[in-house]
């Protein structure tokens, strides 16, 4: 493997990496306070849209991990990124949380049902066949359909839950338009926090517990990529893959001393 440039920025994924069904990762603390006082440019990156970078501020500090919200970026604010750079000022009809919705109204989208340039599905608990019909229609006449991110399941403390990408396999079904997903492992998520944060990917590592979203994603954004086994991927499912990551390591213990 080629010598890389010493890392100056770090994106961590959160569930798996950070944390795990609202308990701590044992090092994630010492992980947080190392980056914090090594002054190093950092994202906690999360897939899920539906809360805000205050929610998760307030949910994160709870558990004694101190993040500030300017490090935190979700696919929600990816997405309003991403859109505001297609059509500033557009309109949107949204199906998800507060987390999207706060996200589009701060670039200046207008939420509506009335001929909206954009149908965005996003992550939520409560998915109404109202809503979905309705996405369905406006997409039938003409809205371009968006979504935060492809995870078909997300996890709960009851066990799996069905997510935007079954959700976004619904309406493609009966609309026969296929969405374009912003969130990881879409690189385009990755290359917009580090920009967020005035880093460059070569210089940049990316940390993750899942190689079909944030391996692939860090490794197509180009950078160095770091797999912990504390969350959904084991060292058998790595081998099925036609990629791996730079390294693999244990937990995010072991990378306190690379910061």
């Amino acid at each position: 493997m080629a010598e890389r440039k010493p890392i100056e920025s770090w994106l961590t994924d959160m569930d798996g990496v950070l944390i795990h069904e609202g308990v701590p990762i044992p090092g994630a603390d010492a992980f947080i306070k190392r980056l914090r006082e090594s002054g190093k440019p950092f994202l906690v990156l999360t897939n899920n849209s539906i809360y805000t970078a205050r929610d998760l501020h307030a949910r994160l500090l709870r558990m004694g991990l101190e993040v500030p919200e300017e490090n935190i970026w979700t696919s929600a604010l990816a997405t309003a990124k991403f859109l505001d750079d297609q059509r500033p000022g557009g309109t949107a009809y949204v199906v998800g949380e507060a987390g999207l919705t706060t996200a589009l109204h701060a670039v200046g989208y207008v939420l509506t049902d009335s001929q909206p340039d954009f149908v965005v599905l996003g992550e939520t608990r409560t998915y109404s066949f109202e809503a979905m019909t309705k996405a369905v229609r406006l997409i039938n006449e003409g809205a371009r359909f968006i979504c935060t991110n492809p995870d078909a399941t997300g996890p709960s403390l009851e066990g799996v839950l069905p997510a935007t990408g079954s959700v976004a396999a619904l309406i493609t079904a009966a609309t026969g338009k296929k969405p374009y997903f912003v969130g990881k492992p879409n690189p385009l998520m990755m290359r917009a926090g580090l920009n967020q944060i005035g880093a460059h990917s070569e210089t940049s590592a990316m940390i993750g517990d899942r190689m079909d979203t944030d391996v692939l994603a860090g490794l197509e954004a180009g950078m160095t990529t770091y797999l912990v086994r504390t969350g959904l991927t084991s060292d058998a499912d790595i081998d099925r893959y036609p990629y791996r990551p730079s390294r693999v390591v244990d937990s995010i213990a072991d990378l306190v001393d690379r910061i």
